[in-house]
């Protein structure tokens, strides 16, 4: 989606868990979560939408950017607000993601790459540009991958692989360029992506989006204590998934989080 075509929600914004002190949703692509004077041509957000179906007001408590979908947990009133800030600088959340990237990626791994804050020249203009790269460490697991019989570059076919990540640390962009530098850049991304492949999924399936999703969040009810597991869905990427033969089942993308980000498996790892 250009910048310079407003979003437009097309179906109702879903919620996906709510009671009467916190509320998720499955925030679509291309949808920004509040008002920015960097977007002045959109009139459609998550913040604003959310509190005109609910009647209240509500309290963000992390974001995901403008391009990608999935779970958005937000407060209903300041002081759970700050409790789950709280339980996010006690690294108490667990959030995992589905990316498409370009390639065929073989194995697991963790990566620890700091990263550069990458500053806006209007947003961020009293910032410091010397500032020293940030920790950042991101956890991926291939599970998926097809070739599809479509020249691009100097190549006869194009290969992508379903890739389960899970971010440790929560920097600007921290997938698209942990993913990049690996050399498997996720498909859609303008940033720091393949132009070639981004074109061929806009051609051939008409898919013009950015493949990463928020998949599921994990974390400690902020009143209860209880384990809440909030999943979002795959939406527009469905039809994708099908074409590819990919699962479709949110039992498989549960099992496979569960299975491959276990902490007892990643201590035992050299």
């Amino acid at each position: 989606m250009s910048s310079a075509e407003p979003f437009v929600l097309s179906v109702p914004l879903a919620i996906l868990y709510q009671d009467q002190y916190i509320v998720a949703v499955d925030k679509p692509s291309g949808m920004l979560v509040h008002r920015s004077f960097l977007d002045k041509h959109e009139t459609v957000f998550v913040m604003q939408t959310l509190r005109d179906m609910l009647g209240q007001h509500v309290f963000p408590v992390h974001r995901l950017d403008r391009p990608t979908s999935g779970v958005l947990l937000f407060a209903l009133s300041a002081e759970i607000a700050r409790l789950l800030g709280q339980q996010q600088e006690q690294q108490l959340w667990r959030k995992y993601y589905l990316a498409v990237v370009r390639g065929f990626m073989t194995s697991a791994g963790q990566l620890d790459y700091p990263l550069k804050e990458e500053l806006d020249k209007i947003a961020d203009k009293f910032s410091r540009a010397d500032k020293a790269p940030q920790h950042a460490v991101t956890r991926y697991q291939p599970l998926q991958q097809i070739e599809l019989p479509i020249p691009v570059s100097k190549y006869p076919a194009a290969r992508y692989s379903l890739v389960a990540l899970q971010p440790l640390t929560g920097r600007k962009h921290q997938l698209r360029r942990h993913l990049a530098h690996l050399r498997y850049p996720i498909v859609g991304d303008t940033s720091h992506g393949d132009g070639k492949h981004n074109a061929l999924f806009k051609q051939h399936f008409n898919c013009r989006r950015l493949l990463l999703v928020a998949k599921q969040l994990q974390l400690p009810h902020p009143v209860t204590g209880e384990t809440l597991s909030l999943s979002a869905g795959l939406n527009e990427l469905e039809s994708l998934f099908s074409q590819f033969g990919w699962p479709l089942a949110e039992d498989y993308y549960q099992q496979q989080f569960a299975a491959h980000f276990l902490e007892e498996k990643w201590q035992k790892s050299p």
